[in-house]
Order: structure tokens, then sequence, then C-alpha cells
């Protein structure tokens, strides 16, 4: 049987009149010139809003037939085939969205994943978020930042991604939806999944990795490289349990806060470079403010329930150093996302709903390798993950203990003065006044009250003293590149040891990573290790 030609039109519908689909086809028939009673059936493809200016409007992008039913969208179930005894063992280290996909490939491919995370699941997880938030007590290998699924799992659980031309980004996303993710992340333009919903996602994508044949290991830490005689091919890694874990290739996916690995590549002998990162603040407003301002209403009239929690982004360039905001959670909660207790760190997350009366974003400026050079000559190419550290212990005793974190109004930043009092938050462990101002160094402190007056021109009451800023915003990306071959992925220095995600720095979220972590066990299944 011949299938009906699928046409794809993008239409434009006033907010009130957007999920009426007798209007999709109106519209949709004028655009290509044919008669409404011809569509013989239509579908949503993607939906986004357009908030620019008044009114309201939202972008459809459709699917439709003139010859019939559209073909029965395809049902996402995890299928992999089961892995044959023999198989050849790829090692991969740490449990994030780099190392899960890569798991998932490497089956695909005939490959045995052993996938090694230092922390514990999802599930067991959760309940060590519990000493950090009412205790101020940080559980080193279990937080926020480490465990099954990595740091995404606990903080929001964005999807959108600028990185169309890495891989298959649809397949990251039906892979998610067939794992349990809610299928509208398939026709959002921003899609998110929310951290209440991560977690039995992330559960059910180990499930598939074992049900195929896959090994995944908890609270397994590795602590060394395994090489072979001469040294110049890895065999594999030791761990903290004292196994040794061999494999033809290892992938290294620990994330950006995994800083000592970082330190076992440097005591290796191994070549690694410094890259730009960026430092600041979160940012937390009343989201009934963010929401009036973005969709142009007085404050106090009711959202429209069509309308999700409003987000923003903002971007500018301050001299040579950007200013932008970053990882910006509508409807969202302030975490302590610090790995060890001697450090504050802050973090965004928020649930599906996104329905707490909190925006949060990060708000930070952009830090070039030689902005630390005075670090270089102790700590070579870690000075960037030395920088970082101080602003966390500075942070840390400013807010004086127990994760509470420094913070100051936002206008009071601008003005240069402390804080008498500070605006509720959603921040759980507390906030302390401090001169946040005066705490940042200088280069970022002055780029950033000059992009906030930006910032406070293009969206009109962003600047207000309901506003606050919270310190520090430290882990938006990793200062260290491990580098790899081009071709191969390979370290230059030791074959077999595959580079991979956010902590190697060759990506920056959720789908980026797994892409990357994706085309990572392609390279191990052709890596020329012998």
């Amino acid at each position: 049987m011949e299938l009906p030609r699928i046409q794809t039109v993008d239409v434009i519908l006033p907010l009130e009149q957007s999920e009426d689909v007798e209007l999709w086809k109106k519209k949709a028939a004028r655009k290509l010139r044919i008669h409404p009673k011809s569509i013989q059936d239509i579908r949503l493809r993607k939906h986004s809003i357009d908030s620019r200016k008044r009114p309201l409007r939202i972008q459809l992008r459709l699917e439709l037939s003139q010859e019939g039913p559209l073909p029965e969208e395809p049902v996402l179930s995890p299928n992999y085939p089961n892995l044959a005894k023999e198989a050849d063992r790829i090692v991969i280290v740490g449990s994030g969205p780099a190392g899960i996909f890569a798991a998932l490939r490497c089956i695909e491919l005939g490959l045995k994943p052993v996938l090694l995370e230092r922390g514990k699941d999802a599930i067991a997880r959760r309940f060590d978020l519990g000493p950090i938030l009412k205790e101020g007590r940080v559980i080193e290998d279990s937080n926020y930042c480490f465990g099954e699924g990595g740091a995404g799992t606990y903080s929001d659980g964005k999807l959108y991604t600028r990185a169309t031309k890495r891989g298959p980004v649809r397949k990251v996303y039906e892979t998610l939806v067939a794992h349990g993710a809610p299928p509208r992340i398939l026709t959002d333009a921003h899609p998110h999944i929310g951290s209440n919903l991560l977690p039995n996602v992330v559960r059910a994508l180990r499930k598939s990795i074992l049900g195929a044949g896959g090994e995944v290991r908890f609270e397994t830490k590795a602590t060394d490289l395994l090489r072979s005689v001469d040294g110049r091919t890895l065999r594999g890694v030791a761990t903290s349990k004292g196994e040794e874990i061999l494999g033809r290739a290892v992938i290294l996916a620990t994330g950006h806060s995994a800083r000592d690995v970082y330190g076992m590549l440097r005591r290796e002998g191994l070549r690694l470079e410094r890259k730009p990162f960026a430092v600041g603040v979160r940012i937390e407003h009343p989201q009934d403010l963010i929401d009036s301002i973005q969709y142009h209403y007085e404050r106090g009239t009711e959202r429209p329930r069509i309308l999700p929690a409003a987000k923003y982004r903002l971007a500018t360039k301050i001299d040579d150093r950007g200013v932008h905001s970053f990882c910006m959670c509508p409807g969202g909660f302030i975490v302590p996302a610090a790995t060890e207790n001697d450090e504050v760190v802050v973090n965004g997350m928020s649930l599906a709903r996104r329905d707490s009366p909190f925006a949060n974003s990060g708000m930070v400026v952009t830090v070039e390798p030689e902005d630390t050079d005075d670090l270089q000559a102790e700590h070579g190419a870690l000075s960037g993950i030395a920088f970082q550290k101080g602003l966390e212990i500075l942070a840390s005793k400013s807010g004086g203990g127990r994760q509470k974190a420094p913070a100051q109004r936002v206008t009071d930043f601008l003005a240069g003065r402390i804080s008498e009092a500070l605006p509720k938050t959603s921040y759980f462990p507390g906030l302390t006044s401090a001169p946040l101002h005066e705490l940042l160094p200088k280069f970022v402190a002055r780029r950033m009250a000059e992009g906030l007056r930006l910032f406070g021109k293009s969206m009109s009451g962003y600047l207000t003293e309901e506003a606050c800023l919270i310190g520090f915003e430290t882990r938006t990306s990793s200062p260290v590149r491990i580098p790899r071959d081009d071709t191969t992925l390979q370290h230059p220095e030791l074959a077999g040891l595959i580079p991979c995600g956010e902590g190697a720095g060759f990506a920056g979220g959720i789908v980026s990573a797994a892409l990357d972590g994706m085309r990572c066990a392609e390279a191990a299944a052709v890596a020329k290790v012998g």
C-alpha cells in the first residue's frame, strides 16, 4: 500500500486559538492554497511561543496529508539486542547522559558496556540530598553532581540544544520517551523533563542496559589507569574497591565536577588543556514578575493556563568577555551543588510542573585561560579548577557554613552596598547578606554589573529590589579539556582512552553529552589499540 504524501507547514495563531485543530486546518490550507476539506489528517510536530510582543502568538509546525490518514507514529519502546557472551567489553566511567548513551550505543554495536559510577543509583541518591539541604553536610560521592544520571538528574533535565549538527538529536529524545519521559518533549521547542520525573527515566535506561547484558556498577570509583607493558595503550581501570576492570577501550565520561579524575590524568603525565568557562551567581526573581515582563501583562493578572512559567535568555559582551544568563529555571529552585564540605556551589532545578513561585537563572561572566595565569605555576592546566575552588571556599566562608550562601539584592550589588535584608528565597539552606560586589573577582563583578544594567533596559522591571544574587555559580562547564584525536577520538598520548562529554570539554548539556557519548561508542567499536 502506497503511503500518503506528508506535507509540512508552519502556521502562527493567537494564543487563545492555538489549540483549535479545525483552525489549524484552515490556516494550513490557506498557506498551501488548498481547500481545508481536502486535508484528511493533521498533527502537531513542533510548538513554540512567540512572546516578543503583544498579543502573544503560538508558532506551530504541522504535518498533514490530503491522501488519507497520516502513518501512525511508531510505538516508542526500548528494544536492544542481547549481547553475545564473547562480546568485547568497553569500560565506561561515569553514568551521566554521555555514559548512559555511550552504553546504549555500545549495545547496538554488539559491544558489552561496563558502566562504572562513583555515586549511587538515582533513587538511593535522592536520600543523600537530605543531609546537604537540612544539615549543610555534603556526602562527597553522592550529591546533586554525583550519582546515576549525572548532574542533570536533579537539575531540571533541560533538553534544548543547538548541537543539531553533532548527531541524531531526535533519536536522543525518542530514547528518553521510550524510557518514560513525557511525549511532549518531541514537540516542545524548548523541552525539559523535570527533576521529579528524571530519576525513573534514568532507572529505565539502566534496566535496558542490564537487560541486554551490559553491566552497571555503583559506588565504584575509577582511581588508576591500567596500561600495557609499553605504557602506550590503556587496558582498563583500577577502582576504589581494589578491582581491575579491563576492556578494549575506556570511555571517560565523568562530568565537569569529577576533579580527582583530572588529577589522576595529570599524575599519569597525560596532556590536559585549559579552556574558557564562566562563573558568577544565581539571580532569583518572583516568577509572577518574570511572567508579567515576558508575557506583557500587568503583574497580578493570572497567567493563562496554556502558558508555561515564563523564561528568558540574556546575553551581551562587555569588553572582551561574555556576560549571559545560564540554565534558566522558570518555576524552579536554587539548590546546593557542592561536592566537598569546604565549598558552596549553587545551581538551579525545577520540577516538571515548574510551579514554584520563584524563577532563577545563572548570571555568569566568561573566564578565559589567561585570567587564571597567576595560578598556572602551581596548578598547570588545572589553574581554572583552582580558580573555581577558590571562589567556592570563599562562598562557604562568607555564607557562614552549613551550606548557607552569600547573597545580595541586585539593586544593592549595583549600588555597591550590603543588603540590610534579603528577599524570600527557594534556597533551602538559607542566605547570608554579603558584599558580592567585593567578593567576586574585579573583572567578573565589573562586567556583571554592566551586563545587568543592559539587561535591565531590555527587560523593564528585571532590576528590582525583589531580585536577589546568590553566590556562587561556578560549575557552568569544565575549565579543562582532555584532548582527543579528531578522527579516532582517542587521547593523542594514550591509545584506548576516549575522553567524552562535558567533563572532557566536548559537550555542554544533556543532549550534546548524549550525542557525544554515542559518537564515542562508535569510535570505541573501531578503535585499534593493539
